[in-house]
């Protein structure tokens, strides 16, 4: 199969799921319990300006009638306004996106850097006290909430040592990543155990293949053999499971932002819930989604490129 056909077809494949899940989210956000006029006017509010309110938001209309409206802004690239900052959605998550996506992307590299030298420490040592070591702390890791280790970092390397701070974003590149090193720390950390396991295995399976043993039939030098051939086939199935965990990130920054009060789409979204802020749970829900299946193609493609035989 031609690769641009290929890419054209997974691209085709979003918009399906796109609008199946603009009618999952917009049903669950109605699910909800309470309403968004009780959350902006409290229960003290006068019947006629509930009902005036209500009229004003369009939730007197019927289900079906929203319905419309909603996935009607959708085509037109109109998300509507915010029921509790009053401000145009796509204006609001312009302003918090940036956060979470350097924290996620932050997160994922320092995963990466953590797991792939310890993982060929412990395949290349396997059962020996490094490799016992190395799997038994990040064990720890995969078991441990990521809530706690959040508190754990927050409370041990910024309230007593004040290496860093407790909380906010900063300004400027250098400070962003000053500010959130210990949320994508906390992050990283389980995400790291799960690379690191999945690599290790992988290491081990190449390290038993025939074209390992032509290459060191050829005289090729250890750390040629690693990089070049070990390296680039064990590759393969660690970049899948990175694209898949990429959800499992931007879930984890939602717990991490609150903990942390880092100004991100994740707090943004826990604040919206409680407000009962309909746009904005809904374009939220969307733009993670369409985010997710990004993360998905560029696997995809990274896959393609590790190993041709993917594309055809």
């Amino acid at each position: 199969m031609n690769r641009g056909t290929w890419l054209l077809g997974r691209l085709a494949q979003i918009v399906p799921s796109f609008l199946l899940i603009g009618v999952v989210v917009f049903v669950l956000a109605r699910l909800l319990p309470g309403d968004p006029v009780s959350a902006v006017l409290g229960d003290r509010a006068s019947d006629a300006t509930i009902a005036r309110l209500t009229a004003q938001l369009g939730l007197d209309r019927s289900i079906f009638a929203q319905f419309v409206g909603f996935l009607s802004g959708i085509l037109r690239g109109q998300l509507g306004d915010s029921i509790a900052y009053r401000v145009p959605v796509t204006r609001l998550i312009g302003e918090r996106l940036p956060a979470t996506l350097l924290l996620t992307g932050f997160a994922m590299v320092l995963a990466i850097v953590i797991a792939v030298p310890l993982a060929f420490v412990a395949a290349l040592r396997e059962d020996r006290w490094p490799d016992l070591l190395i799997r038994g702390v990040f064990q720890v890791g995969l078991s441990t909430p990521v809530f706690y280790v959040g508190l754990l970092l927050l409370t041990g390397l910024a309230a007593r040592a004040r290496l860093f701070p407790v909380g906010g974003y900063g300004e400027g590149w250098l400070e962003h990543l000053w500010y959130l090193f210990l949320p994508a720390l906390t992050l990283a950390f389980s995400f790291a155990a799960i690379l690191m396991r999945s690599l290790r295995s992988s290491i081990l399976l190449v390290l038993t293949a025939e074209f390992v043993d032509f290459a060191r039939s050829k005289g090729l030098p250890p750390r040629q053999i690693l990089g070049r051939h070990v390296l680039r086939n064990a590759l393969i199935a660690t970049v899948t499971l990175v694209g898949l965990h990429v959800g499992s990130l931007l879930g984890g920054a939602v717990i991490t932002e609150s903990v942390f009060a880092v100004p991100g789409v994740g707090r943004l979204m826990v604040d919206s819930i409680f407000a009962r802020d309909y746009p904005v749970i809904q374009a939220l829900t969307l733009v993670l989604a369409v985010l997710v299946s990004l993360a998905f193609l560029v696997t995809e493609i990274v896959q393609m490129w590790l190993d041709p035989r993917v594309g055809r």
